[in-house]
């Protein structure tokens, strides 16, 4: 209640002309509010469930000047909005209309509406039985009106958003102010103009105090900064529901070049999660059962379908997890000592392929089917830091040197210590990181780098096998994404189909490998070699493992005996064998049939 001081007070204020005279409220008295005003307000708050009711009324005028005024036009209304009909239902989506309904829907009443004004136009707007068909189609194009669903969530979010400036001043953001706000498939999402002084590190401190003031689910909201990436402001997502709740089918290879952007799996927007590879080293990790194996398979199974990547892979688990794919690998060790050769070789054609370059005055190899990139995948690198730390050194210079020659390392690991990953740079130059579910907060940073659990890359509260957060040049902020499901018959499938289209090395790698083979010829410490050599024993290159690889060729079928045959039938390992079959093709005694099967040339079978 207003004193009797301060009434005076405002009088005199009054007799001074500094205020106009206002109504004075006392007690619980408020100001009236005329009919008027209360039907404008409720015609404002409820604007979305009315808009068929105002259409109608619009339609409804334009047809009486139409008919009052310019009868003859009714020609040019039904051509326009037969256009826009048109025009809508083909790029409906660049104006908000997500879906091929919403399009049809659009399409439909703009034509139904053009249709009616061009017979009011001739006929009259109050002619029977024209009144009648408007009444009729306004009902029967409103009821989809308000049964959508996204309609109905945007209106509830408009209010929500309504109460914003109390629910900035209870948890502690008073100030800011809502920009706009777009509803769309998981839920919605607002941009925010922060009061002065406050920035996107206290709107992420707040998240808990956000969800509670939104009436959220608990992790419902995520904060990321806007595209323009201004200090204040930001973004607010609100999930109404999870995307990610269920495993996501793999739908097949995204690309068919390593140029191309590969598909991992959709973001809680519905958008794509695509990585680029080509010139860029990976590095994945995270918890055990966190989903890292099955994103290699997604990797791979892109992989395969790009006709300009040879892929080699090693897999310390004996090939259990990569051993589906070795008919598209070109080289799968499973061993520490096929591991150590097979990054001596990628040395070489490291090498190799930047003497080439120098020589022709390039700087990037430019991956073709002629001339592919090498992508070397790791599953569980700490244990080939543990069983083969000779090969370590040669992962650091590829990881230092692989770049610019595409010969690029993709490894994962549960925890990316300096330990696990080696003494060496593989680590810091890791360009692409997939952090999965992690056990421990400062994993985060282990992973992602120092700093990013601070900014925001919450992967502690992961909580599916799949789900993951991607740090990458195209991918700054923490979004959440879930790598597509890949079950063991698409696995088996889709190495079926593209075993026999994979190209092989270039003949520049391929010859920097066998060089490296003469250089370091078997029976150097290290390299796979027998424990007796049977050739020493009588000089016969008939007899021994040399004799037994040649009877294997000769009897070969006309599609060749595979390596695996070869290494089995004379007992010797891989380096071996594929140093033999160099120096037989080189001398012209054995060919390559197809990737990986050999057998003897013709004019040789009956030396």
């Amino acid at each position: 209640m207003n004193s009797p001081h301060r009434m005076r007070r405002q009088a005199r204020r009054i007799r001074r002309g500094g205020m106009q005279p206002m109504l004075l409220i006392t007690g619980n008295d408020q100001f009236p509010q005329t009919a008027g005003a209360l039907i404008l307000r409720w015609a404002w708050r409820y604007r979305s469930e009315l808009t068929p009711l105002y259409a109608t009324g619009a339609v409804l005028g334009v047809a009486c000047w139409l008919h009052a005024a310019h009868r003859h036009w009714w020609a040019l209304v039904l051509a326009i909005a037969a256009m826009t009909a048109a025009a809508l239902a083909a790029f409906g989506s660049r104006a908000g209309l997500a879906t091929p309904i919403e399009r049809l829907y659009a399409a439909v009443t703009t034509l139904a509406a053009g249709a009616w004004l061009a017979a009011a136009a001739i006929a009259g707007p109050f002619t029977t039985p024209i009144p009648q068909l408007l009444a009729i189609g306004a009902v029967v194009l409103a009821v989809p009106w308000w049964a959508h669903a996204r309609r109905r969530a945007r209106v509830r979010v408009e209010r929500k958003l309504e109460a914003w400036p109390q629910i900035a001043q209870a948890i502690g953001l008073a100030g800011s102010q809502v920009m706009s706000a777009v509803v769309d498939v998981w839920g919605w999402r607002a941009r925010f103009r922060l009061a002065r002084g406050q920035t996107i590190t206290d709107v992420i401190a707040k998240i808990p105090a956000l969800e509670s003031g939104l009436g959220t689910f608990r992790g419902a909201i995520r904060v990321c900064p806007t595209p323009d990436d201004l200090a204040n402001r930001c973004e607010l997502r609100v999930l109404d529901m999870d995307p990610h709740a269920d495993a996501i089918p793999w739908p097949g290879p995204s690309v068919t070049s390593i140029t191309q952007p590969i598909d991992f799996g959709p973001f809680e927007d519905a958008t794509p999660c695509r990585v680029l590879f080509l010139r860029r080293h990976g590095l994945a990790g995270g918890a055990t059962g966190g989903g890292k194996s099955g994103w290699l398979n997604v990797l791979i199974g892109n992989l395969v379908a790009c006709g300009d990547v040879v892929i080699w892979a090693i897999d310390m688990k004996k090939g259990m997890e990569l051993g589906p794919w070795a008919p598209c690998i070109d080289r799968l060790a499973t061993t520490p000592e096929e591991s150590r050769a097979l990054f001596a070789d990628a040395v070489a054609i490291l090498e190799a392929r930047a003497a080439l370059l120098a020589a022709r005055g390039q700087r990037v190899w430019e991956p073709s089917p002629d001339m592919p990139a090498l992508i070397i995948l790791i599953d569980e690198y700490a244990e080939l830091v543990d069983d083969a730390p000779g090969a370590v050194k040669d992962a650091d210079s590829i990881a230092r040197r692989g770049r610019a020659v595409a010969v690029n390392l993709i490894a994962a690991t549960q925890r990316p210590t300096q330990k696990a990953m080696g003494q060496g740079a593989v680590r810091s130059q890791m360009d692409v990181r997939i952090c999965f579910r992690v056990r421990e907060r400062k994993d985060v940073d282990l992973i992602l780098g120092q700093g990013m659990l601070t900014a925001g890359w919450n992967a502690h509260t992961l909580n599916a096998p799949g789900k993951f957060l991607i740090a990458a040049a195209e991918h700054d902020t923490p979004r959440r994404a879930r790598a597509y499901l890949l079950t063991d018959e698409a696995v088996t499938g889709t190495a079926s189909r593209y075993a026999h289209s994979r190209p092989p090395l270039d003949e520049v790698s391929q010859l920097a490998i066998s060089e490296h083979w003469r250089a370091e010829p078997p029976g150097t410490p290290g390299q796979d070699t027998p424990q007796e050599n049977d050739e020493a024993d009588n000089g016969s290159p008939g007899t021994g493992p040399e004799g037994m690889l040649w009877a294997a060729l000769c009897l070969a079928p006309t599609e060749g005996v595979p390596v695996p045959d070869l290494m089995r039938q004379t007992g010797m390992g891989r380096r071996w064998v594929y140093y033999r079959l160099t120096e037989l093709a080189a001398a012209g005694r054995a060919t390559q049939v197809t990737r990986g099967q050999w057998r003897a040339t013709p004019d040789g079978d009956d030396e």
